[in-house]
Parts: C-alpha cells; sequence; structure tokens
C-alpha cells in the first residue's frame, strides 16, 4: 500500500528516525504505525550492536552530591562526537542516568545498568545514529565529614572531593582546584612507586647529569624528585583562588582535612581511532564494484 506523508511524519514524531528508514518501516507493516515502531524495536539490538564497535571518546561528565553533603556520585557517558553530546535527548539520557546512580548510591557501572537501562540506551542508539556508552560511575561517602562537587561549565571535568570536617563550600573549593590542576595524588606518600621510578629515569637522563659524580646526581635527583611530588600532589599545590597558599593550609584552616578525591574527564584514557577518510571513501567506491 502507498505509505502517506501523515504516517511518515506521525512515526518520524514518535521515534526520531530519518524519514527514508520510517517510510521502509511503514511499507513493510502495511502503514500499521504501532506493527511498525514494534517492528523497529525488535531491529534495535542489531542496529545498537553493529554501532558498539565505535569508538566512543566524547561526551560528557556529571555528577551530583546530597544536600547534607553526606554522598555523591558521578559519572561518565560517552558518545562519539561532540555534536551528540550537545544533543537535548542525550544529554536528557545522561540526567536520566545521573539521577537513577543519585538514588540507588550506585558504585559502579555493573550496579546500575540493568535491563530496562540497557533498552534505553540501544533505543537512543538507535535514535542518534552513533554508539553511546556509560563508562564509569564512581560513588563517595563521608563518614566523617562532608562531599563537595565541581563540574566545568562545558561538563567535560566533573570532581567529587571527600573532606574530613570541614564545609560543603571548602569541599567544593577544593573540587574546583582539583578540575583546574588535575593532581596526581592527595598527598606525596601516595605517589605509586612505579611513578617515581620512571621520574627518576626521566631526571637521570637530563643532560645537565651526564659526566657528574653518582653522589652528586643523588643529590640533584632528591631535589628534582622533591619538587616533582611537590608540584603533583594535591595539597602540596597552590590554591588557584590564591597562590599564595596551599590547597592543605586552606583545609587546615577550615578544620578540615582531605579524605580522597575522584577526577573524570571526557575520553581520558581512551584511544580514538584515527580515521582516514579518503581510505574509507575509496573502500566504499570498491565495495560497489563488486
Amino acid at each position: 500500500m502507498a505509505v502517506s506523508a501523515a504516517l511518515v511524519k506521525e512515526l518520524r514524531e514518535r521515534t526520531g528516525l530519518g524519514m527514508l528508514e520510517c517510510k521502509k518501516a511503514l511499507a513493510e507493516s502495511d502503514g500499521d504505525v504501532d506493527l511498525a515502531i514494534e517492528n523497529l524495536r525488535k531491529a534495535s539490538g542489531l542496529k545498537a550492536a553493529k554501532k558498539a564497535g565505535r569508538t566512543a571518546a566524547d561526551g560528557v561528565v556529571a555528577a551530583k552530591v546530597a544536600e547534607d553533603g553526606s554522598y555523591g556520585v558521578a559519572l561518565e557517558i560517552n558518545s562519539e562526537t561532540d555534536f551528540v553530546a550537545r544533543d537535548d535527548g542525550f544529554l536528557a539520557f545522561v540526567n536520566e542516568v545521573l539521577e537513577k546512580a543519585f538514588a540507588e548510591k550506585a558504585a559502579s557501572v555493573e550496579a546500575l545498568v540493568d535491563d530496562a537501562l540497557e533498552a534505553k540506551r540501544q533505543e537512543l542508539v538507535q535514535k542518534i545514529g552513533e554508539n553511546i556508552g556509560i563508562r564509569r560511575v564512581k560513588l563517595l561517602s563521608a563518614e566523617e565529614g562532608i562531599v563537595g562537587t565541581y563540574v566545568h561549565s562545558n561538563n567535560r571535568i566533573a570532581v567529587l572531593t571527600e573532606l574530613k570536617g570541614g564545609s560543603s563550600d571548602v569541599a567544593k573549593d577544593v573540587a574546583m582546584h582539583v578540575a583546574a590542576s588535575n593532581p596526581q595524588v592527595v598527598r606525596p606518600e601516595d605517589m605509586p612507586e612505579e611513578l617515581l621510578e620512571k621520574e627518576k629515569e626521566v631526571i637521570k637522563a637530563q643532560p645537565d647529569m651526564e659526566g657528574k659524580p653518582a653522589e652528586i646526581v643523588e643529590k640533584m635527583m632528591g631535589g628534582r624528585i622533591k619538587k616533582f611530588l611537590k608540584e603533583n600532589s594535591l595539597i602540596e599545590q597552590p590554591f588557584v583562588k590564591n597562590p599564595e597558599i596551599t590547597v592543605g593550609k586552606l583545609v587546615k584552616d577550615a578544620g578540615a582535612d582531605v579524605v580522597s578525591v575522584v577526577r573524570f574527564e571526557v575520553g581520558e584514557g581512551i584511544e580514538k581511532k584515527e580515521e582516514d577518510f579518503a581510505a574509507e571513501v575509496a573502500a566504499q567506491v570498491a565495495a560497489t564494484k563488486v
């Protein structure tokens, strides 16, 4: 049967899919919109699976803290492009996931994602046409203090900080500092031994170390390692809002201490595949000739 423009319009409004896909679905269902939707939903798992192989290295981060500061959650949800990361439908999904994680105090993706949420993710993949992934979730709970948060205005960096003592304002200030300065550890003694050894190798290889006696090299190295630890430890860093004091002094003056920090930045640690556009077009042309 002929598919009317009105039916195509209705299906597009109800699914968000493209005109040609809606027209095809309606033709296969003999104009039955509900059946077309059912058939599309049956196919959505396959379509989502096809897109799952694409690298989702863009997206947004989000965080939420309880009004009393007793706990907070942070999460990262990825898309393939920054264009989709600004899409209203994608952002609505992010907010829904955040609210679920917050309500359930989810400490991991595995604890958060159930069948209903996965179905919504797959529907979004079908509608938007990009791979969407809930990458990570973190819960922080304050036993003797407060949890604070800061999310950068572009939703690309989110931080949770847990303080022992202190106030929500101080916890937020520390979170803002962490977003800007990205310290590797909270305290110098927290620095992993393997990172220290790697830094020592870098220092030994520097030109001004060449030809110097071993005891001089060790003395110089000691000073540079101390500087490295100070620059990369949260409590030793100059506070971004007032470089005259360190973050450690900031929290100490507030009667607090930093317990832990969570910092999520969109796409960190994901190896994004570099696309060779010319090769991709050539491959598609070659495939049409087979």
